[in-house]
């Protein structure tokens, strides 16, 4: 398990970044003061290429249907420090469409385990849209709300360096209700096929999973207009596909922060960028954008955790309908 990071760490490549989340609040939240909305960010060594399948996950098929969409919450603390309360979606019996049941029964069969962070002065629930799709798609979807960089938080930004350990410890008691008795989950989690995902300072979170705080059970990543500071790009242990998605227009971290971080991971990865595309309004509510990227990062996720090599295939199509981003693929 990662050990707490000192927020001295780095802090002030952190409060340069100005790590703002997007919520459904009008405007961005306010940054730490000498902050820059746009850091300058380049990459301190040449891109590295990535080569190999994915070899974790096994070849298999994803589901080919749609499911309906449960919800509940988990109250976690870490260390008795640390609340971290928990949105669990998942796949649920009966008919898809509609809001989440809550406490719905669940769907049969096992499926893979997302887990989600979210951006500085965000919650999960404001990318419900999107992490629901994930869900109708086959997926359990576990996003932890941060006791400091959440909205309603202290806003502590240097924080964002605790959160990899957060997950990691929320992703062991999600797995754990495979196995634990009476639970609505028991044996419907696919414990050996997880990924991370996080937006902004989420995103942030994400790349350290893969990095400072390596946790070895993660499979695949998705980066939402994410960057290395703080974290670094010592991306280490067994290979997991990496897929960043970054506006090229993002306001608060400069698309060329998340190039520079997606250049030095050495897996197999692709980039979705989105040449109109800000720091992430578009993930937050319907559209022609948000179509796109959740079109693709459901077939991502389909090929990097189900094994789904039709899946993989349908990538390029999905993230080039509607001429709203073009692909870096080096799948």
């Amino acid at each position: 398990m990662p050990r707490r990071v000192t927020p001295a760490l780095l802090a002030s490549a952190l409060l340069t970044a100005g790590l703002v989340g997007c919520s459904d609040d009008a405007g961005p939240a306010p940054q730490a003061a000498g902050s820059q909305a746009t850091p300058q960010v380049t990459a301190s060594a040449p891109p590295v290429q990535a080569a190999g399948p994915t070899p974790q996950v096994p070849v298999g098929t994803a589901p080919d249907k749609a499911f309906a969409v449960g919800v509940r919450q988990l109250k976690l603390n870490r260390d008795g420090k640390r609340p971290l309360p928990v949105t669990v979606w998942y796949p649920a019996a009966g008919k898809p469409g509609g809001q989440p049941g809550r406490s719905a029964d669940a769907a049969t069969g096992k499926f893979p385990v997302v887990m989600f962070s979210h951006g500085l002065s965000a919650r999960p629930a404001d990318y419900e849209t999107l992490l629901t799709r994930w869900t109708a798609a086959g997926f359990v979807v576990a996003a932890p709300t941060f006791p400091h960089t959440a909205r309603g938080g202290d806003g502590n930004v240097l924080d964002v360096l605790n959160q990899p350990a957060d997950v990691s410890y929320v992703l062991t008691q999600v797995l754990a209700l495979d196995g634990k008795d009476g639970d609505p989950l028991r044996g419907r989690l696919a414990t050996d096929r997880v990924a991370a995902a996080g937006h902004s300072a989420g995103g942030v979170t994400t790349i350290g999973l893969f990095t400072t705080g390596r946790d070895e059970r993660l499979d695949a990543g998705v980066v939402f207009a994410g960057t290395a500071l703080g974290v670094g790009t010592a991306f280490a242990g067994v290979a997991a596909p990496q897929l960043f998605v970054h506006g090229e227009a993002d306001e608060v971290v400069e698309y060329a922060a998340g190039k520079a971080a997606y250049d030095r991971v050495p897996w197999p990865k692709a980039m979705l960028s989105l040449p109109k595309g800000d720091h992430g309004r578009a993930l937050l509510s319907d559209g022609a954008t948000l179509r796109v990227v959740s079109d693709t990062t459901v077939e991502f996720l389909r090929w990097s955790l189900y094994g789904d090599q039709a899946a993989k295939g349908r990538i390029p199509t999905d993230a080039a309908r509607d001429d709203v981003a073009t692909l870096d693929n080096r799948l």
